[in-house]
């Protein structure tokens, strides 16, 4: 009798063994917030597609509306929106928005980042530095007589939009959100993809920014990437279902990522 009990005892530690080592095993619940940021040159409203796809899917998502009047400016008001969140968060930019989150991204809601077609500077970095080393195909840059850089309109469709309907890209174009030329030189003071993880997009007909300095970025931050075939810079308008599918990854792995 007394043996049937201890057998039945050691059984059942057993199995309360078992169920715990199961439940530490499992992964990590899904992240439900997402911020996105956007590039030089537009607002957040080009997001719309990716942000349609995400909200569909059960996602809580943010679109930053930061200021692009300096980087200092740019990341604080991405961190307001931080500090909105629930929760583990994933913070997503593009172009010029990877810069930003670079140094956003070491807020304690962010548990992983996204770069679409984007900057993921190092320390002491610049973009300015890093595209003479990685020129781009691009010469439509304008400066306003006080320091805001712009692209040239009759130009903007082909180098920025190119895989876009003609007549929303020339709206885009005469749409721009002009961008303090200082954002381009100003030095980063961190490097978020250091410590987190990351997920990059390659736009691989990117006239902005040089496909393989994109390629470089990836590599060194050794993030989980993607090439999507025939996508200009615009890429998270023509190509929302890759891109948000990259985002969705991203929340569903960041926080198992080593």
């Amino acid at each position: 009798m007394k043996l049937s009990k201890a057998r039945s005892l050691f059984a059942a530690a057993s199995l309360a063994f078992l169920a715990a080592g199961t439940a530490s095993a499992a992964p990590a619940a899904p992240i439900h917030n997402i911020v996105l940021v956007h590039g030089a040159f537009v607002t957040g409203a080009g997001w719309k597609p990716v942000y349609d796809i995400l909200v569909k899917d059960g996602y809580h998502v943010s679109i930053a509306q930061h200021p692009l009047t300096g980087f200092s400016d740019d990341v604080t008001a991405v961190k307001r929106i931080l500090a909105m969140q629930d929760g583990p968060t994933i913070l997503v930019g593009h172009s010029y928005g990877g810069a930003v989150i670079s140094d956003a991204g070491t807020d304690e809601h962010v548990a992983g980042l996204v770069y679409i077609a984007a900057h993921a500077l190092d320390i002491g970095e610049t973009e300015a530095a890093n595209g003479k080393l990685y020129p781009n195909a691009t010469k439509a840059v304008k400066k306003t007589a006080d320091g805001f850089l712009y692209l040239d309109p009759a130009f903007y469709p082909a180098d920025f939009a190119a895989d876009l309907p003609k007549a929303q890209a020339e709206f885009e174009a005469n749409a721009q959100a002009l961008t303090s030329a200082s954002v381009f030189t100003t030095a980063a003071t961190s490097a978020a993809w250091k410590t987190k993880p990351s997920w990059y997009a390659v736009a691989k007909s990117d006239r902005i920014i040089n496909p393989d300095l994109e390629r470089m970025y990836a590599k060194r931050a050794n993030s989980h990437t993607i090439e999507i075939a025939g996508a200009s810079h615009a890429v998270y308008e023509s190509h929302p279902k890759e891109v948000a599918a990259l985002i969705e990854q991203a929340a569903k792995h960041a926080l198992d990522a080593k």
